[in-house]
């Protein structure tokens, strides 16, 4: 039974690295569900966290390609329980008199925000896991949905437990 696992690798912030990381999945026919990549607190690291479905072994498989990765300095497998995992969502809905209200109360309840906002057209940000961030686009489904991103998950270690290393 194929489960979702999400990884957290640290990497060299330099030209290729993404490169080289995603192109490790596409040769060994591996699917990404997610990849997103963005700076640290340490000049010169960036994190890189995927997400994709399998088997234990294809875990194990994932993990061992990516350490053999240059530039690849920490690979970790997180703990989807112990894991503080979100997404954000910028969603741009047709206005209308009819849907304002609507809209507006189911931004309420999503505790997602309005950030941009015309006669014809509102844009809410919302941030949460999946399964909200979800919930909110087929609740916006009926209003007319004209543009939406979303940026793909982000994910950091509750506690005490940190992914880092020492660059040297």
């Amino acid at each position: 039974m194929a489960k979702q696992y999400v990884i957290g690798v640290l990497v060299a912030n330099i030209s290729g690295v993404l490169s080289r990381v995603s192109g490790m999945f596409t040769r060994r026919g591996f699917n990404i569900d997610c990849l997103t990549v963005g700076e640290t607190e340490t000049a010169g690291v960036s994190r890189i966290t995927v997400a994709f479905h399998g088997d234990e072994d294809i875990k194990e498989r994932i993990v061992t390609q990516l350490e053999k990765l240059h530039d690849v300095k920490e690979v970790e497998v997180l703990d989807q329980h112990e894991t503080v995992i979100r997404e954000l969502l910028l969603i741009k809905i047709r206005n209308t008199a009819e849907n304002r209200q609507d809209i507006m109360t189911a931004v309420e309840i999503f505790r997602s925000k309005i950030v941009d906002y015309s006669n014809s057209a509102l844009v809410c940000e919302l941030t949460g896991e999946t399964s909200k961030i979800d919930a909110f686009i087929d609740l916006m489904k009926p209003y007319g949905i004209m543009e939406m991103c979303r940026t793909g998950i982000v994910a950091v270690e509750r506690g005490e437990n940190c992914l880092k290393t020492d660059m040297n």
